[in-house]
């Protein structure tokens, strides 16, 4: 028996071209500015120590974090100290009112009425947690924050991590075997099968989908949130 739902993000309950087209546009846009303006905030002194541990500098100014930095996300380098400085400037863009998120629709029906069921709902994604909130926060349908039970980063395992999946578990207090696991990523939704949980390939692209749905994989695989079975 399902007993908790953990849902990707980016191209499961939302657009990946949201992301790639105004998010990250508008972080590295802000990036210079943003880093500049706080580069004495602890919090922001922490990401660039951890920045330059990761790329093993000693000697660096803001121009070589900057740099560092837009360079992680033109190559959407999944870093936890880029999603972190990351959430932070998406959260100015969301106060300004710059943009609002994409959640597909039927996204938002089914996990409304998964929500309505009492069935605990949990965010998993490679943005950090404060991006997540921010995120569903500042939606089309308004603040869906109450929709959802917790939120999972790469803090606690990469999303292609098999462990990651028995540490979420953990986390929740159930057997993986009670979980779902929704993701439109296969080699994700591969290694949360691996550990027991139940899993749901989500497949937006028409074509792909028509060409994997009726293919043997040991998942769910629809392109709608009202097909999927718990």
């Amino acid at each position: 028996m399902i007993k908790a739902i953990v849902t990707d993000i980016e191209g499961t309950t939302s657009s990946i071209s949201f992301v790639h087209d105004v998010l990250f546009p508008y972080a590295y846009d802000k990036m210079a500015d943003f880093l500049i303006k706080n580069w004495d905030n602890s919090s922001i002194k922490n990401i660039i120590l951890e920045v330059a541990k990761l790329e093993n500098l000693t000697n660096y100014n803001q121009q070589k974090i900057i740099s560092i930095l837009r360079d992680w996300i033109k190559n959407d380098l999944k870093i936890t100290p880029l999603k972190d400085i990351q959430g932070m400037i998406w959260e100015e863009g969301y106060k300004n009112g710059d943009y609002q998120s994409h959640v597909y629709e039927d996204a938002y029906q089914k996990l409304s009425f998964w929500h309505s069921q009492n069935i605990p709902i949990y965010i998993y994604s490679s943005g950090s947690c404060s991006a997540q909130k921010l995120f569903f926060k500042h939606s089309q349908y308004g603040n869906l924050l109450n929709l959802f039970t917790g939120f999972f980063d790469t803090n606690i395992g990469g999303k292609k991590e098999a462990n990651s999946y028995k540490n979420i578990a953990n986390n929740i207090g159930l057997n993986t075997e009670e979980i779902i696991f929704l993701s439109d990523i296969e080699a994700e939704v591969n290694s949360a099968f691996s550990v027991g949980m139940k899993t749901v390939w989500i497949i937006r692209d028409e074509s792909i989908f028509n060409e994997k749905k009726n293919s043997n994989y040991p998942h769910q695989i629809t392109n709608n949130f009202h097909l999927i079975k718990i």
